[in-house]
């Protein structure tokens, strides 16, 4: 069994790494804004309010592309719910790159959120179902550190256009260049996507036994093949496959859970920092090019602490990292806001803003998504998902569009000194442990399976005898 687990390790890294890049163009999609918002604020002339909405148009996109996204990957499978993000991904890279104004800009933004929301679900989803219990944890967690590392890729690159020219030269070029840049790892995902099984649990749902038994065997050996196989064949008989079972006893807390999971995961301004870094550290007196170079800063504490949490996700547990990083977060938002208030916001608005990042990339970043692809119905798992990840990118383009508006208004200017809504993130924040702490529950080395049945009342899974692809169609007739 160890020669089993030990050959077939690569084969699930493998598979893992290729679904991870729809997480990285999540990254790269998202951010790359960061260093564009200001040469094409000046470009179109754009006030706070239309700063705001082009940086989170894409977030609209975001919307409408996890509100198709569970349907898809449960009625056409993981895989090509995948392919079809890469290609949104690869239209979009294009058409910002290219257009004529900002209405066409806005167009192809969306188009890439659309791709975005695809994704930032069905990634996580299919590296859930394809890992092992044991380390499910960690293999999810993978992909938070492919969308760090998305980010952490574009704020280089962001950084070396805005090098090739001064100011007037990336207002009328540069940021092109930045978006057009996405077309690379858009073409590697539809190319790749294409080469990688469908996940065994959505193999088995359709009846394909036979074809699910291969990619488990390859994954963990022929004895990981059959328990899993018989644990998913029991499961399905379970459930009936229905959006109403979200709604069900039970099923109900576990559908709450995700929701709020999602939406507190984004309400405590996590992208608040991802998207207008360079412009919040210009504004504390930052040039360009310095402003630039500090948010790649940024992104390398956000991979270097997403890598802490893969080490420590299946050892610590989910629970104990959410709530660390959430207080951790918390605390920073609260000197940040300080710092702010009193106007001493040289060195301090750095580590504040360096602190809070590596306490998201411990927590509420990886985290987040490792129990939003644990906790649902294997059935129902895409539709489940679809709707938290709907929740938690219309949080997210609340939080985006509000922002500036806030860090801009007079009022709030005159009487917080910019403090307002960094002690608004914090105290959602402290919101967030107490949720944590009351309502979530440990996941940790349980199958999927097994926490289905949890939310059930039961304490183990009865396991019934294994059907063959021929008993399973002669069911179904």
């Amino acid at each position: 069994m160890n020669n089993a687990k030990t050959l077939t390790t690569p084969y699930l890294l493998g598979i893992t790494l290729v679904a991870t890049l729809g997480g990285l163009l999540f990254g790269y999609d998202t951010a790359v804004i960061s260093g564009a918002i200001g040469p094409l604020a000046t470009r179109f002339g754009l006030g706070p309010a239309g700063t705001g909405w082009a940086a989170a148009c894409a977030l609209i996109g975001c919307i409408l592309g996890v509100a198709i996204a569970g349907e898809t990957a449960d009625r056409l499978g993981r895989k090509r719910a995948l392919i079809l993000a890469a290609v949104l991904f690869f239209v979009s890279a294009a058409g910002t790159a290219l257009p004529r104004d900002l209405n066409q800009f806005i167009v192809f933004r969306i188009l890439g959120g659309v791709g975005v929301g695809i994704a930032s679900m069905t990634s996580p989803m299919y590296i859930a179902e394809v890992s092992p219990a044991r380390i499910r944890g960690r293999m999810v967690s993978i992909n938070q550190l492919a969308i760090v590392s998305g980010m952490l890729i574009v704020y280089f690159v962001n950084y070396f256009i805005a090098l090739q020219g001064d100011d007037a030269w990336n207002v009328q070029i540069g940021w092109r260049w930045m978006f057009g840049s996405e077309a690379l790892p858009a073409l590697a995902l539809l190319v790749l996507m294409c080469l990688v099984p469908e996940t065994p649990r959505w193999l088995c749902k359709q009846g394909r036994q036979d074809s699910a038994r291969r990619v488990l065997e390859r994954v963990g050996g022929p004895a990981h093949a059959e328990t899993e196989l018989a644990e998913i064949d029991t499961a399905l008989r379970q459930e009936s496959g229905s959006l109403r079972q979200l709604f069900q006893p039970g099923m109900r807390f576990v559908l709450a859970i995700g929701v709020a999971l999602a939406v507190l995961q984004q309400v405590t301004g996590i992208n608040v920092f991802l998207y207008y870094a360079p412009e919040i550290f210009k504004k504390l007196g930052t040039g360009t090019n310095a402003a630039l170079l500090q948010t790649v800063v940024v992104g390398a504490v956000n991979m270097l602490f997403t890598w802490v949490a893969i080490r420590s996700v299946d050892k610590l547990g989910r629970k104990p990292l959410m709530l660390i990083g959430a207080a951790g977060m918390g605390i920073c938002l609260l000197g940040l806001g300080f710092a702010s208030y009193a106007q001493r916001v040289e060195a301090w608005a750095l580590i504040f803003v360096l602190g809070y990042i590596a306490c998201f990339a411990l927590s509420l970043g990886p985290v987040v998504w490792v129990v939003l692809s644990e906790i649902f119905p294997t059935s129902i798992r895409g539709r489940a998902m679809s709707i938290a990840t709907f929740c938690l990118w219309t949080a997210n383009f609340f939080v985006s569009q509000t922002f500036p508006m806030m860090n801009e208004n007079e009022f709030l200017l005159t009487r917080f000194h910019g403090a307002f809504p960094f002690w608004v993130y914090g105290a959602l924040c402290g919101v967030t442990v107490l949720f944590v702490w009351r309502f979530v529950p440990e996941t940790k080395g349980k199958t999927l399976e097994e926490i289905e049945w949890m939310w059930k009342g039961r304490p183990a899974l009865p396991v019934e005898p294994l059907k063959t692809d021929t008993e399973a169609s002669s069911d179904s007739r």
